[in-house]
């Protein structure tokens, strides 16, 4: 009968060998391999010791890291990436750019700039500049915000 408390506890001893991202799939990995010597075990009339588990365990850490590192290395950023779709395309147009301007949210926040009331448009500059807002500046924007709700 498969001890699946047991497979959890030794695979939780065992998961922090992994990159921190890749933790928790090694220690699926690990369980389902224990449950699946386990049965092969059982097939032949004997049990796995815990001793038996820990070394599956160790094994399953170094296939993982086996495979991390037979990864390919990317030797430049012009090199083409295979996208999983049979597309081709160059490492450096796959890379985002912070400093990229949101032209649609640009072009809507300056749209409402143009038709907000003057006073808002104030206020919103002192929200910004983390300028404290008078109790009738907080009232109007209240409206305001009531106002917007309603609409929607």
């Amino acid at each position: 009968m498969l001890d699946w408390n047991k497979y959890i506890e030794i695979a939780s001893k065992f998961q922090y060998k992994a990159k921190a991202a890749d933790q928790e799939d090694l220690r699926q990995n690990i369980i389902l391999r224990l449950a699946e010597v386990e049965i092969k075990y059982n097939g032949s009339g004997e049990s796995l010791t815990e001793g038996g588990m820990v070394r599956v365990a160790s094994f399953t850490v170094m296939a993982y890291w086996r495979e991390i590192m037979r990864l390919p290395p990317i030797t430049s950023l012009n090199g083409s990436v295979d996208d999983g779709e049979g597309n081709e395309t160059e490492l450096c147009q796959m890379l985002a750019d912070d400093k990229a301007i949101d032209v649609e949210a640009w072009l809507d926040a300056k749209q409402w700039l143009y038709r907000a009331p003057p006073r808002l448009v104030k206020i919103a500059y002192r929200k910004v500049s983390g300028l404290p807002l008078t109790t009738a500046e907080q009232t109007y924007l209240s409206r305001q915000r009531q106002k917007e709700l309603l609409l929607m």
